[in-house]
């Protein structure tokens, strides 16, 4: 478990990774502001990380916290050298909008046609 706060947001994003076997997530809080953000994976194979879904509190949205949630995946990613399978819609998204991080994004089209 790594804990992380976020430089340069307007409010200091703290982000915990909860990491078990088989699953896990990136918490996030913000100090003084009631309310949590959640991104949840699985491991379904020890190369691949199958990003599920993104929660967050109302409080919170507008804050970038989302996106620091997935920046934290990326970076993970690289430091652990594994790829991101983006079956959560949000994370998806923001691959897309990321072409920085092509390398930690996995694609069953381009890579082996195995679904994860």
């Amino acid at each position: 478990m790594r804990t992380s706060a976020v430089a340069g947001a307007s409010h200091a994003i703290n982000i915990e990774r909860q990491d078990y076997k088989t699953r896990g997530s990136y918490v996030a809080t913000v100090a003084g502001i009631h309310g949590i953000a959640r991104l949840a994976y699985r491991r379904e194979r020890a190369d691949v990380i199958v990003a599920e879904r993104t929660e967050i509190s109302g409080q919170l949205h507008g804050l970038g916290v989302d996106l620091a949630l997935v920046q934290r995946m990326v970076d993970d990613a690289r430091r652990e050298n594994v790829k991101v399978y983006a079956l959560c819609t949000y994370v998806a998204e923001e691959f897309r909008n990321h072409p920085e991080w092509a390398d930690v994004f996995y694609s069953p089209i381009n890579e082996s046609g195995e679904k994860p």
